[in-house]
């Protein structure tokens, strides 16, 4: 919902494309209403983009990028600075680094990683933590999770492997309905050419070894081949560049892979618990 509060608070990003919206918009002779036609919202949703009662969201910039772009490309690269701003403070030197990356080893011990999340359990998940946030503030956070999926059709195609504690599976997150579609998705992105999922079993540590007890990470390829670790617990974060250090968890996300199920292990136990096996 616009509020009237959001054009004193608005980022400069926000005010950029409010601005060239417009601008350009005028330029080419339509109304709000006209454009809106156009890119399939209200002229009012038009109108609270441009007085930056409302921002943008990332569906009405790539709408945007396409009605009113003229082959710049302004709006497609204010996607991604927008999206920034969504995440919280903490994210936010890794969400660049993420959606660069050429390669992705993550590891998830409680939730499904946000990369995976469908809409409905990231809202639920976002929702229902704690301190309770504001509704408006709930869409926001999950729009900006779900633009992150861009990855997984970017060009070039970046690899992405996950690894997930079984007892993520089976933690139902909103409702049974919800938890079962988000596995069904899982499922899907398994399926994907560069994506690998791999389940920690539950019993992993009888034989006495459990190289994931030290909990979740992510550790990321960057263009320049450079490997870097992020972690985040508590809403704190910490990117870690070092080389001895990132080598150390490597080799423990390496551990943590051997002791996993294999892909194919996986995907069956992933569908299974969606009631969708064969």
């Amino acid at each position: 919902m616009a509020r009237a509060e959001n054009k004193e608070t608005a980022s400069p990003t926000v005010q950029m494309v409010a601005e060239v919206a417009r601008a350009m918009r005028v330029k080419r002779k339509l109304t709000q209403e006209q454009l809106g036609a156009e890119i399939g919202y209200s002229a009012a949703a038009v109108s609270a983009m441009e007085t930056c009662a409302q921002p943008a969201s990332d569906h009405m910039l790539a709408a945007l990028e396409r009605v009113l772009g003229d082959g710049t490309g302004i709006f497609e690269s204010a996607r991604r600075y927008v999206r920034m701003e969504k995440y919280p403070e903490q994210f936010k030197n890794y969400a660049l680094l993420e959606q660069d990356a050429v390669r992705l080893q993550l590891y998830a011990t409680l939730v499904v990683h946000g990369l995976f999340q469908t809409e409905e359990y990231a809202g639920a998940l976002i929702g229902g933590g704690y301190p309770p946030l504001p509704d408006r503030r709930v869409a926001e956070l999950v729009e900006a999770r779900m633009a992150r999926k861009a990855l997984y059709d970017r060009e070039p195609v970046a690899l992405i492997e996950l690894v997930l504690e079984e007892a993520v599976l089976r933690r139902t997150i909103g409702s049974a309905e919800i938890m079962r579609e988000q596995l069904r998705y899982l499922a899907d992105c398994a399926k994907r050419r560069n994506v690998t999922i791999q389940v920690l079993p539950l019993d992993c540590g009888l034989s006495g070894e459990h190289a994931g007890d030290r909990g979740d990470m992510n550790l990321v390829e960057n263009p320049d081949h450079d490997h870097l670790l992020f972690l985040e617990v508590q809403d704190e974060s910490l990117l870690i560049r070092d080389p001895a250090e990132v080598s150390t968890r490597v080799h423990r996300y390496a551990k943590i892979r051997s002791q996993a199920l294999g892909p194919r292990e996986s995907l069956g136990l992933i569908e299974r618990l969606a009631g969708d096996e064969e």
